[in-house]
């Protein structure tokens, strides 16, 4: 690729997905931004005791397993 305001490159856009702290799906995620919900609170998958902090942005409800293999 080189530079220059006439060179051009096509982009294709075939998908789109999200997990995160907001939500599990694009649509999810964004409703949330949206109305302005925050990802972040109290840990709840292992103890914070004895960490700095107790707080954090968990995905809720999301288990890799269900999509990746033990090995990945």
């Amino acid at each position: 690729m080189t530079g220059g305001s006439n060179n051009r490159e096509r982009v294709v856009i075939t998908g789109m997905g999200a997990v995160s702290p907001l939500g599990a799906t694009v649509e999810e995620t964004w409703s949330n931004v949206v109305a302005g919900r925050s990802g972040i609170g109290r840990i709840t998958r292992f103890d914070p005791t004895g960490y700095e902090t107790s707080f954090a942005g968990e995905v809720k409800e999301f288990d890799p397993a269900d999509i990746l293999g033990k090995k990945e």
